[in-house]
């Protein structure tokens, strides 16, 4: 096939350019080079010996008389057969269009900083809007209990509650044991071992065990959360739902949110028992204290407003850590990126309202004197 060509030539005191060849997608090679044309002066455009034009033909045409410096859509035509007209006019119509730049976006701090407050505004809305319509769900769950969907809420338990049991125990014991070395290392010092027992049962009961089971359910259940709503939204079983009736919010929303609220304060207090357990191991094996020694230190020490402490704390970590997971699950696009996405940002979300909540405790504590 022949490759396209350009020729400029001087006819009567005007540069004529004259295109030869196939100006067709397919019989592109190298394009042709073509000497800059002189300014200000007449350029007509030969087209007479154009053995075919589409489209991407007439683009790039165009592109090589633009860039040597000639207007497309000012400079004369003749000669170019009356079947490629409609497709270099077409082509013409459009070409300073595609030629604008992109808008150069500001990017100074000022810009930033009001773009990052639109965001925050818009999440802050998002936020608001889905915490109304779940608090007109509750409504209707305390006027009628009996629509609680019960099966959806034991699933909901049996994933949350029983199947994490296994690693919050672990963590939390291992926890326990690793405060305790730390502190049984300075204890010896001063010989003050037996005050072991008062560091890691106010340690464990009252920060750790609330605190790191919060992170591990926030990160374990919450992202799963938001990647199955996500997945329900993408393949379009949420709008089946609205479809047949059913609030999203009664039957995928609530009975995640109240298996939450349940299941974190009985994960504390398993987590409370192995890190206390983890402790008395360490107190026995670095500090030789005895098992008894150990619990009935820990019998006239420990005050149940410590338990209830931590344990009180956990229903609040579920209820943000729910309505993160929920929200960012019902508010991804119709992609996998966005679930993807979502489920980071519904873990990241949580431990930082975890973190935030748990410095909000301990100032209100400090406060009461509790």
């Amino acid at each position: 096939m022949a490759e396209p060509g350009l020729q400029v030539r001087q006819e009567e005191g005007r540069t004529v350019v004259h295109a030869t060849g196939p100006w067709i997608l397919a019989g592109f090679g190298k394009l042709p080079a073509m000497p800059a044309l002189p300014a200000g002066g007449e350029v007509v455009f030969d087209g007479s010996a154009i053995e075919a034009l589409d489209p991407s033909g007439a683009y790039r045409l165009m592109r090589v008389l633009r860039d040597a410096g000639a207007d497309p859509a000012r400079m004369q035509m003749r000669g170019l057969p009356a079947a490629m007209l409609p497709v270099w006019r077409l082509v013409a119509e459009h070409f300073s269009d595609a030629q604008q730049p992109a808008a150069k976006k500001p990017d100074g701090l000022l810009y930033q900083a009001g773009l990052g407050a639109a965001v925050a505004a818009r999440h802050v809305a998002g936020f608001t809007s889905f915490v109304g319509r779940l608090a007109d769900e509750v409504f209707r769950l305390a006027r009628g209990p009996g629509s609680l969907r019960y099966r959806e809420f034991v699933a909901q338990m049996e994933t949350i509650f029983v199947y994490a049991i296994p690693i919050t125990m672990a963590m939390i014991f291992l926890m326990g044991l690793v405060f305790a070395y730390l502190m049984g290392v300075q204890a010896q010092k001063f010989g003050a071992n037996i005050y072991v027992v008062d560091g890691v049962a106010a340690a464990v009961l009252r920060e750790l065990s609330p605190v790191i089971v919060a992170i591990l359910v926030a990160g374990r259940s919450g992202a799963a959360i938001t990647a199955q709503l996500g997945t329900m939204k993408v393949n379009e079983e949420i709008d089946a739902l609205s479809v047949l009736g059913l609030s999203p919010f009664a039957v995928l929303v609530l009975p995640r949110i109240l298996a939450l609220i349940l299941a974190l304060p009985l994960l504390v207090f398993l987590g409370d028992i192995a890190g206390l357990l983890g402790g008395m191991l360490v107190a026995k094996a670095q500090l030789g204290l005895e098992f008894s020694q150990y619990w009935d230190r820990l019998d006239s020490v420990l005050k149940m407003t410590t338990l209830l402490v931590g344990v009180g704390k956990a229903p609040v970590f579920a209820v943000f850590i729910g309505l993160i997971a929920c929200r960012m699950g019902l508010s991804v696009a119709r992609d996998a990126r966005s679930v993807g996405l979502s489920t980071t940002s519904t873990v990241v979300q949580s431990i930082v309202a975890i973190i935030v909540l748990d410095a909000i405790f301990a100032i209100a504590f400090v406060k009461l004197d509790i």
